[in-house]
C-alpha cells in the first residue's frame, strides 16, 4: 500500500488523515504494524504533512528517538511516497538517500562485472 500525494496537490487535513486512517488500517499487513508503535500515533496529521514552506522541524522532532524510525523510512523509500514527513526525512532527502543508494547498487554491478572477468 501507498498513500501517493503529489507535490501539487491541495489535500485538506481531513484527506491526508484519512489516508493515515487507511495505513493504520492495514496494519493487520505485518508490513505496516509498526504505525502503532511511532511516536507520531495519535498526532495530527498536519504536522507530517505540513503546507509547502512551512516548518517541518516539529515533525523531524517527534522521529528522532522513535522506535520505528527506519521502518518508517524504508516504507516510505520502497514506495512512492511523495509527499510528508517519513523516518525523520522530507520527499528532498529521501529522494537524496535514494539516489546514493542508486549510486551505489550501480559501483557495486560495476565492480561485480570488472573483478569476474579473466
Amino acid at each position: 500500500m501507498s498513500i501517493l500525494m503529489p507535490t501539487n496537490a491541495e489535500l485538506t487535513p481531513d484527506e491526508v488523515t484519512q489516508a493515515l486512517h487507511q495505513l493504520q488500517e492495514d496494519s493487520h499487513n505485518p508490513e505496516y504494524a509498526w504505525t502503532y508503535q511511532g511516536n507520531c500515533y495519535g498526532a495530527g496529521s498536519n504536522l507530517f504533512f505540513p503546507e509547502r514552506g512551512a516548518s517541518t522541524k516539529e515533525a523531524k522532532a517527534v522521529c528522532q528517538g522513535c522506535v520505528v524510525r527506519e521502518e518508517c523510512l524504508e516504507t516510505a523509500l520502497s514506495h512512492p511516497e511523495h509527499w510528508g514527513i517519513w523516518g525523520g526525512l522530507s520527499e528532498r532527502q529521501r529522494l537524496r538517500v535514494r539516489r546514493r543508494r542508486a549510486q551505489a547498487r550501480a559501483a557495486s554491478k560495476s565492480t561485480a562485472v570488472t573483478t569476474s572477468r579473466p
